[in-house]
């Protein structure tokens, strides 16, 4: 499984990013072809100091999961994934990073 990971440094007007977040992105994002799983974290304590790895406490995590690389990049490409891109860039470009990462479920 692949992820595709969005961190968010805190804005500057927090409900009104709360809002369009819960109301407009998430459900653009839930549309997005391929995808298997949605979660948003909100960020309560940073427990380590800020480094060079997190220079600030995140505000939020959105972790969004396809099947493989080629699922998550034929998403991106989709009407839904470039309408979840567009809407991403209008209201939360300089706040967000996003990284992919390779999942691997550890049996407990």
């Amino acid at each position: 499984m692949v992820a595709l990971i969005a961190i968010y440094k805190a804005p500057e007007n927090k409900s009104e990013f709360d809002s369009h977040y819960k109301d407009i992105h998430s459900p653009l994002s839930a549309k997005m072809e391929g995808l298997k799983r949605l979660e948003i974290a909100h960020v309560k304590n940073m427990l380590t100091p800020p480094t060079s790895t997190i220079a600030e406490a995140p505000y939020l995590f959105c972790t969004m999961y396809f099947e493989d690389q080629a699922a998550l990049d034929n998403s991106m490409r989709s009407p839904s994934g470039k309408a979840a891109a567009r809407d991403l860039m209008g209201f939360a470009g300089p706040l967000v990073s996003m990284v992919t990462a390779e999942v691997e479920e550890i049996a407990l």
